[in-house]
C-alpha cells in the first residue's frame, strides 16, 4: 500500500491595525503563498488581526500548535505598537529579552547618537530565538520554534527572504 504525500501545511498571520482599517493594502500575502506554494508548502490559513497583545498572543497559541509553518509580518518596528515580539514571547511563556546579536547589528548599523530607545526595542525578542537578517535595513526578524516572525513593510519583509 502506498503512503500517501503528507502535506506540509502553513499559516500566515498579518499583525497590523493599519491594514484593518483600510489604510494600507496587504501585498505580504500572496507573495508568501506563491513562494510557499512554490516549494510544496500548503497555506491552509491566513488571519489578519490587530495589534493588540490578546490578540497576538491568542492566535499564535491556535496557530503554533495546528501548521508546520507560521509566518507572521508586522509589529517588529520601533513605534509603541510594535509589540510582536513581546506579544510571542507570551504566547511561548518565555522572557522577551534583548538579543546579543540582534543589539550589535542594529548598534553598528546606525549613527552615533542615533541608536535610540525605539530602535534598540528592535532588538528585543524570545530568549532563544534564531535570528532573520535583514540586508535592507538591519532590524532583523526572528524565529521561535515554528513562528517566522518578520517585518510587515513589504520591501523589507521580500529582501529577509
Amino acid at each position: 500500500m502506498k503512503k500517501a504525500n503528507k502535506k506540509i501545511r502553513a499559516a500566515i498571520v498579518i499583525i497590523g491595525n493599519e491594514i484593518l482599517s483600510g489604510r494600507t493594502q496587504d501585498v505580504n500575502v500572496s507573495f508568501l503563498a506563491k513562494w510557499l506554494n512554490d516549494l510544496g508548502v500548503s497555506v491552509e490559513e491566513v488571519r489578519i488581526i490587530e495589534d493588540k497583545e490578546e490578540s497576538i498572543v491568542k492566535t499564535i497559541k491556535e496557530v503554533k500548535n495546528n501548521f508546520k509553518y507560521v509566518f507572521t509580518t508586522g509589529g517588529i518596528g520601533p513605534t509603541h505598537d510594535d509589540i510582536t515580539s513581546k506579544s510571542i514571547a507570551k504566547a511561548f511563556n518565555l522572557s522577551c529579552r534583548y538579543h546579543k546579536e540582534a543589539y550589535d547589528i542594529l548598534e553598528k548599523y546606525y549613527k552615533p547618537g542615533e541608536f535610540n530607545e525605539g530602535r534598540k526595542k528592535m532588538a528585543k525578542m524570545p530568549e532563544n530565538a534564531k535570528l532573520i537578517l535583514n540586508p535592507l535595513t538591519a532590524a532583523p526578524g526572528f524565529i521561535i520554534k515554528n513562528i517566522y516572525v518578520l517585518h510587515g513593510v513589504p520591501e523589507i519583509m521580500k529582501k529577509m527572504f
